[in-house]
């Protein structure tokens, strides 16, 4: 058979399963609305088991070798068909838990009863994470249903600890290697661009975050009786912070940049063709300026610098009126983005070592930590996922080198050694983590379009290389 005769072949068979999608798109709706009335909380360990539970029976009645893994935390959902020999195996990932629902009242339909407004299901999980892999286990079914087998071999990875910081992953996939091995991961998360573009993430940001935590009196005093004799925590922390970062926007801990790895050519070139604009950052969030330095390009911070943000401030008197008083203690939660080759631990470090330079009195307390990640830009793969998106959702990815969020990437890029992209299905303005999250009916089918024709493409893959 020549690669013409191939083609034609196989674009005849990705048709076949576009036709099915399209002909079950209602039913396919209608178990999407099942799925999300199911809570899977991971914070408050609410549903979790049962959640698992579904998607087992789910994977199984698919014909794959399903089963829900322990770990020391939430277990780990896993599918596997492997029945197509000397094709290449691709991992699916995604993750079944969810974002608390809270507040309850800024929601207009409860969170756990999916609905149907103006084009939209609005549910918690929606977005993110349960309909984008849900899509991909409907584009599996439907190749299975449409032609009996799958063109390549299939591993779907279903988390339920990743709205928590994924604490237990790493370790899973150190242990259980053999059920993890792939020739490439694709994660459906995440937001497509404001302009509606599909797109293509070849990396992820790290994280690293940490409380800053002083006491000084045994209780709260008086500030006419003790203001300016008794040490006030709040100042000592505003005192703190201020050694830590400049106005300019300038990270001052020893250190901090040292690691950084710069990015390529080609990484720039993907970078500044985005569509980034300040003037929409602006506008969207009616700011009358971007936080400093205001001189780099917005698309360069979100990709290529590390950060150091202060989240909260928990500290004295927040009620009405007035409360004179000298508060005894404070705290102050801050996260760092991390990029490639920086490490939690290195940077944590770094942090320690100046807190104890600058206010030795000051615990910090280490929370939450994950890796950055980076897949090359020559990586072969590449261009297939390319041709899935434009077939799938019939428009030219957008190429991110990374996007300015973490997700648990790093565990297919450096603990197995795999090449691994995010390819989102949902649309800008999903809400996720927010009350009335949602995702686009249309979204969410072309995600079933596009899971489809990476399968299709995989298979491909194999028989151009072997042509």
């Amino acid at each position: 058979m020549t690669k013409s005769e191939m083609q034609t072949h196989s674009d005849a068979e990705l048709d076949s399963v576009f036709s099915h999608i399209e002909a079950n798109q209602d039913s396919f709706i209608a178990r999407l609305l099942t799925y999300l009335k199911h809570p899977s909380i991971s914070a408050q360990d609410i549903g979790i088991r049962e959640v698992a539970e579904i998607l087992v029976k789910m994977l199984a009645t698919l014909g794959m070798e399903a089963q829900a893994v322990s770990t020391a935390g939430h277990p780990m959902v896993i599918g596997r068909w492997e029945k197509a020999p000397g094709a290449p195996t691709i991992l699916l990932y995604g993750h079944y838990d969810v974002q608390p629902p809270e507040p309850l009242e800024a929601w207009i339909s409860p969170p756990f009863e999916p609905t149907i407004r103006d084009g939209r299901i609005f549910a918690r999980g929606s977005g993110d994470n349960k309909a984008q892999h849900f899509a991909q286990i409907l584009a599996i079914e439907s190749y299975l249903v449409v032609h009996g087998k799958l063109p390549c071999n299939v591993i779907i990875l279903l988390e339920g600890e990743e709205e928590v910081g994924s604490p237990h992953i790493a370790d899973f996939a150190q242990k259980h290697r053999d059920l993890l091995k792939a020739d490439v991961v694709v994660t459906a998360d995440g937001a497509m661009s404001e302009s509606g573009r599909p797109a293509l993430f070849h990396g992820v940001r790290g994280i690293a975050s940490f409380e800053l935590r002083i006491r000084h009196a045994n209780t709260d005093v008086h500030s006419g009786g003790f203001g300016g004799v008794v040490p006030n925590p709040i100042w000592t922390l505003v005192h703190l912070l201020g050694t830590m970062k400049n106005a300019a926007g300038e990270v001052l801990i020893d250190g901090f940049y040292s690691e950084v790895a710069p990015p390529s050519e080609a990484e720039l070139a993907a970078a500044r063709a985005l569509p980034f604009s300040a003037d929409d950052i602006r506008k969207t969030y009616k700011l009358k300026y971007l936080d400093a330095p205001v001189d780099r390009p917005v698309v360069d911070r979100i990709m290529f610098y590390p950060t150091l943000t202060i989240n909260g401030f928990i500290g004295g008197y927040g009620g009405p009126g007035a409360k004179s008083i000298v508060p005894n203690e404070a705290l102050v939660k801050c996260d760092i983005r991390l990029v490639e080759r920086q490490t939690p631990d290195e940077i944590l470090a770094k942090v320690e070592a100046h807190v104890k330079k600058h206010a030795p009195d000051v615990e910090v307390v280490r929370i939450e930590a994950m890796l950055p990640s980076k897949t090359p830009f020559d990586s072969p793969y590449a261009e297939v996922i390319k041709r899935a998106i434009r077939a799938g959702q019939g428009k030219e990815p957008l190429i991110y080198p990374l996007i300015g969020g973490s997700l648990p990437e790093y565990v297919f890029t450096k603990i197995l050694g795999t090449h691994s992209f995010v390819v989102p299905y949902a649309n800008s303005d999903q809400a996720n983590h927010a009350p009335n999250e949602n995702i686009k009916i249309d979204c969410f089918l072309k995600g079933i379009r596009t899971g489809a024709a990476l399968l299709d493409e995989m298979g491909r893959s194999r028989s151009i290389a072997d042509s």
